[in-house]
């Protein structure tokens, strides 16, 4: 698809969209049921609208990371325009180190990307993908504009070093955390567990937390890469409780994004899979019944 003019890659991409909506069963059942836990005032229709997309999104992400390689600082103002960028300026001004707080929205492969075609490279973290073959040609394309991924196995020491010295690091928190890794913050109203480690990063260093994500603009026809105000650190004395509310504020920024273009998260992911001691597994067979269907409630 990277060979393929954008007019076309984008037919394509709609194309598969269309084929994941209506052939992958399983993510539009588990994307339904989150939307019934975290929006239950949605009808049958409202979560349809989403799901679809959601889809749509994925194919637009995955046209847009084939053709990274076409992508440069020439051309980059085509594709994506800040909106917010004070925020992060703000932030790097203070010399502490950027901590790039974002999540699987929009088209969250060119989010990184663009921002160092603007002039400012960093550093994410990332998760190997299990194939070392496709992990390779993905890492190659992810770094072909000045940014550099950090395994997230053994990642602390490379996040320090980065941040002592004023970068910026990249760190995806919205995904399910175990339990022995993270902590339960709300999300959506609904406890869920996610990482520690930003938090606890942030309050070692002094390191500004700063959200971006990539939001797709129908009406410009471009992306926006927006940044929202630092983070507030948290002043309690008792630094597991600084880490809850932390992670909690970071959550909240998330859940804002998340509700202004709900299309435009990932809702297929198992977000609340892990349930703190006692509570009932959410996406339990029984649970999810009816999630696949029309007219179906909150369990």
């Amino acid at each position: 698809m990277g060979m393929l003019p954008p007019p076309v890659a984008s037919v394509v991409g709609r194309c598969v969209a269309w084929a994941g909506f209506h052939l992958s069963k399983k993510l539009r059942t588990i994307a339904e049921h989150n939307l019934r836990l975290a929006l239950p005032e949605l009808d049958a229709s409202g979560r349809e609208r989403i799901v679809r997309g959601v889809f749509s999104n994925l194919g637009r992400l995955l046209v847009e990371f084939c053709q990274l390689p076409k992508i440069n600082a020439q051309n980059i103002s085509e594709r994506v325009v800040y909106d917010g960028f004070e925020n992060f300026s703000r932030a790097q001004a203070q010399g502490r180190g950027v901590l790039f707080l974002t999540a699987h929205y929009g088209a969250w492969e060119l989010c990184p990307y663009a921002h160092a075609l603007y002039g400012h490279p960093l550093k994410f973290v990332v998760r190997p993908i299990d194939n070392p073959l496709v992990d390779g040609l993905v890492n190659r394309y992810r770094t072909r504009s000045g940014n550099q991924v950090i395994e997230k196995k053994n990642s602390l020491k490379e996040i320090l070093r980065t941040l002592k010295r004023g970068g910026a690091v990249g760190i995806l928190i919205d995904q399910n955390a175990f339990q022995e890794a993270g902590v339960f913050a709300p999300f959506f109203n609904i406890p869920a567990c996610t990482t520690t480690g930003l938090a606890t990063i942030a309050l070692r260093t002094g390191a500004e937390i700063v959200p971006g994500v990539l939001i797709w603009d129908g009406r410009l026809r471009k992306h926006r890469l927006r940044f929202e105000p630092s983070v507030p650190l948290a002043t309690s004395a008792n630094k597991q409780q600084a880490i809850v509310d932390i992670t909690t504020r970071c959550n909240q920024v998330l859940e804002a994004l998340v509700r202004q273009h709900p299309d435009q998260w990932l809702w297929v992911h198992r977000r609340w899979k892990t349930r703190p001691e006692g509570e009932k597994d959410l996406y339990a067979p029984e649970a999810m019944v009816g999630s696949a269907g029309r007219g179906s409630q909150r369990p």
